[in-house]
């Protein structure tokens, strides 16, 4: 159930863009304790992108799951952060991160909710 979406406007080369999603969903699985068989991870990289009034390298990260503990944000935007900044030589002063916790019931998978 945890979905993370990456958009820069940096360009990810076709080679890169399997590896850093594959790296994506391991850390959001191991950070979020879930099995990584649930994660899904998309990427869109080379986005108009406007951030702090210029062009340069920026990424905003959406990360969804259910029961996201507010005392684990810190570290994942830690971790994400590093892990963008590693990979796509982003600075982590030009990422932004939006975490969310949706309801059981506004979360669907395989026709049904997680009610």
């Amino acid at each position: 159930m945890p979905y993370l979406l990456l958009q820069t406007n940096v360009e990810i080369p076709s080679d890169g863009a399997e590896t850093l999603l594959k790296n994506l969903s391991t850390t959001v699985a191991k950070a979020l304790g879930k099995p990584e068989s649930y994660v899904m991870v998309a990427l869109e990289g080379s986005r108009p992108m406007l951030f702090a009034g210029n062009t340069e390298p920026a990424a905003y990260i959406e990360l969804k799951n259910i029961g996201l503990a507010e005392t684990t944000t810190s570290s994942l935007s830690r971790t994400l952060c590093g892990l963008i900044e590693q990979q796509l030589e982003i600075s982590q002063e030009r990422i932004y991160i939006e975490f969310s916790s949706p309801a059981s019931h506004l979360w669907g998978w395989n026709g049904e909710t997680f009610q």
